[in-house]
């Protein structure tokens, strides 16, 4: 459940979801797969981690049914993924996006700090 007071910002969005922040409750929220998953920031960045360790060359390579999903369960959410290899690659992109823009953000504010302001 979101709470009504929440302040949503977009941080990255692709054809097959998005990436929201949420400064009021201090956290990120991921719409992917036609749900919307809330992370601490923290858990945040160890699931985008988790989903960059999948070998999806071993998901194309092995012949078993098994390998044609993986399931990814992040931490401290009661969610569950099940990926097949083209989600794993719509996930990642997703996720790559969403950290470069949140490192550009956190560049950007830390230039505006150190930037002396000029006075007339």
């Amino acid at each position: 459940m979101v709470c009504p007071l929440a302040n949503f910002e977009e941080v990255y969005k692709t054809a097959h979801g998005a990436v929201y922040q949420c400064s009021r409750q201090n956290c990120y929220w991921l719409e992917f797969a036609g749900s919307t998953t809330a992370f601490r920031v923290s858990d945040f960045f160890r699931f985008k981690k988790k989903i960059d360790t999948i070998d999806i060359s071993a998901m194309i390579i092995d012949p078993s049914r098994t390998a044609d999903f993986t399931i990814v369960m992040p931490f401290s959410t009661p969610r569950c993924f099940v990926l097949d290899v083209q989600d794993v690659l719509n996930l990642r992109e997703l996720l790559d996006g969403a950290k470069f823009m949140i490192t550009l953000n956190s560049v950007i504010q830390s230039c505006l700090k150190t930037t002396p302001s000029r006075v007339a």
